[in-house]
């Protein structure tokens, strides 16, 4: 005759391991839906309005997507804006960002409720990096940005369409560089410390032909970010996001699909 004991000790063990294998299957299925916030953080010299049709694409397929503003005056307050509308989500999102927005997302995306980084011909600097010293190796082609003697730079309108945003309608690329958001130049020299993408999946769009940030030093950001995916938009500008909606859409899709 089985001793009860024994039977009650079974019948135990065999709800424990019932009950971790229903968490562990929650949590898988919890894992494999896509992350439906999405949040967008814009460079210098622009603001929001540049991820139109980005948003676009994105809203249509159900995406709940938020634009950061910030005033590109002061680094601390940039990344106080952007955490901000990152604790306003109502779960885990994706953080993207373009240009100097990436250096935003790299600090910021050590947020709780950041999954994954994005970057758009961005910047993704180490741990008390200065891109002053990246860019003497990976010099751009740019040669119309203006240090105001206020300290605020722009770069010359006349130039816009050809230094930041090539294969933009030219009627959008002259709306916007008379609409431009003058940069304090010493956002530019801002490090931060901890990098999210040393510990967060990444992922990675290159403009082959950005004129700001030099294409083989995004190259380099990426590959040492390990990002996960890096697509090149051949002809690309620095504004690539503008003129390639689909492909910068796609590739944050592809982020909000990965099994975190």
């Amino acid at each position: 005759m089985i001793n009860q004991s024994y039977l009650k000790k079974v019948f135990i063990i065999i709800l424990a391991i019932i009950s971790t294998y229903d968490v562990a299957s929650a949590q898988a299925q919890k894992n494999d839906m896509p992350i439906k916030n999405i949040v967008l953080v814009h460079g210098a010299f622009v603001d929001g309005s540049g991820w139109e049709g980005v948003y676009r694409i994105l809203t249509e397929k159900g995406y709940r997507v938020t634009v950061t503003q910030h005033s590109l005056r002061d680094f601390d307050e940039d990344l106080l804006s952007v955490e901000k509308a990152i604790s306003q989500q109502d779960g885990p999102c994706i953080l993207v960002g373009h240009s100097y927005g990436g250096v935003i997302i790299s600090a910021a995306g050590n947020h709780p409720k950041v999954a994954g980084l994005v970057y758009i011909t961005a910047h993704a600097p180490d741990s008390s990096e200065r891109r002053a010293d990246l860019l003497k190796t990976y010099p751009p082609a740019n040669k119309f940005t203006i240090k105001g003697a206020d300290g605020f730079d722009h770069i010359e309108p006349a130039k816009f369409a050809e230094e930041f945003a090539g294969g933009v309608p030219l009627e959008k690329a002259s709306f916007m560089a008379n609409s431009q958001v003058p940069t304090a130049d010493k956002v530019f020299a801002a490090v931060i410390q901890r990098p999210a993408w040393k510990f967060k999946p990444s992922w990675y769009l290159v403009g082959s032909a950005d004129r700001i940030i030099n294409p083989d030093l995004e190259r380099f950001y990426a590959k040492r970010a390990k990002s996960i995916k890096v697509i090149e938009i051949n002809g690309g500008s620095h504004s690539s996001y503008v003129s390639h909606p689909k492909e910068t859409a796609q590739l944050i899709i592809d982020a909000a699909n990965y099994s975190y």
